[in-house]
C-alpha cells in the first residue's frame, strides 16, 4: 500500500514518515511540496492515501487537493491534511473540497494510525456501511447538505483525537472514563445517521476494552464519517 507524504519541512516529514511506518508495512513515498507531489502523480504515482502539508511554496495544499479532485484518474484517492493550525476556515475549506480529514502538528501515532486503518480493506476488517440516508440525516435535524458535512467534520475531528485520548487511558487503567468516552461517540453517531458505526462503538464490551478493539471500531466509524460525507458530495447535497 504506496502512501504519498507531501510537506516542505524536511523534519516534519520525517517524524509523519517515521510514525506511518511503524503502523504497519507501507511504501512510503515523499514529495518536498505541492508542485513536487503533482509532478509525480502526473508521472502515473497512485498511492493509496495522501497526506499533505496545508501552507507550501510554489503549490499549497489545499491547491493540490483541489487539482486531485478535479482529475478523474485520482478524485477518489483519500487527502489527509496536515496542519500546525486549527483554523475552521481553513480547515472547513479543505472538507468542503473533498479532503477525507485531518491532522495536527505535533503529530501523534494515534492519530496518523487511525487514518491508516480507515482506508483498509473493509472486506478484511468486516466492515459494511450502514447508515442513515443523508438527505433524512438533514430532514431530521433540520439542516442542509452543507451544515452536515460540517458537523461530519468536526466528528472527525472528536474522532481523531478521541484515539490517542483513549490509548491514554486505557494505558492507565481508568477503563470507566474510557467507558464513558466511547459512549459520547456512540452517542455522535447516532445524531448523525451512522447505524453500523453505533454498533460497532457499542460492540465493545467490559471484557474487550483493549486498545487494539477500540482502534479497530474508531477505525469503522471513521469510515463510516468518510463515505457518509462522499454521499453527500456525490449527490450534490453540500
Amino acid at each position: 500500500m504506496k502512501v504519498l507524504v507531501v510537506d516542505d519541512d524536511v523534519v516534519s516529514r520525517m517524524v509523519l514518515m517515521h510514525l506511518i511506518d511503524s503502523c504497519g508495512d507501507f511504501e512510503i513515498v515523499e514529495a518536498e511540496d505541492g508542485a513536487d507531489a503533482w509532478e509525480q502523480l502526473e508521472q502515473g504515482l497512485r498511492p493509496a492515501i495522501c497526506f499533505c502539508d496545508l501552507r507550501m511554496p510554489r503549490l499549497s495544499g489545499l491547491e493540490l487537493l483541489q487539482r486531485i479532485k478535479a482529475d478523474a484518474r485520482l478524485n477518489t484517492t483519500p487527502f489527509v491534511l496536515v496542519t500546525s493550525s486549527t483554523d475552521e476556515d481553513s480547515v472547513q475549506q479543505a472538507t468542503q473540497a473533498g479532503a477525507a480529514g485531518y491532522i495536527v502538528k505535533p503529530f501523534q501515532a494515534e492519530q496518523v494510525r487511525v487514518h491508516l486503518l480507515a482506508f483498509f480493506d473493509h472486506a478484511a476488517s468486516g466492515y459494511e456501511h450502514d447508515a442513515e440516508a443523508p438527505a433524512a440525516t438533514q430532514q431530521r435535524l433540520g439542516i442542509n447538505g452543507e451544515r452536515l458535512l460540517v458537523y461530519l467534520s468536526g466528528f472527525h475531528t472528536q474522532l481523531t483525537s478521541a484515539s490517542g485520548e483513549l490509548e491514554v487511558l486505557l494505558a492507565r487503567g481508568e477503563q470507566a472514563e474510557a467507558r464513558v468516552r466511547i459512549e459520547r461517540l456512540q452517542a455522535g453517531c447516532a445524531t448523525l445517521g451512522l447505524h453500523g458505526a453505533a454498533r460497532a462503538l457499542a460492540a465493545i464490551g467490559p471484557g474487550t476494552l483493549l486498545g487494539e478493539t477500540v482502534q479497530g471500531a474508531l477505525a469503522d466509524v471513521v469510515r463510516a464519517v468518510i463515505h457518509q460525507s462522499g454521499l453527500l458530495r456525490q449527490d450534490g447535497q453540500a
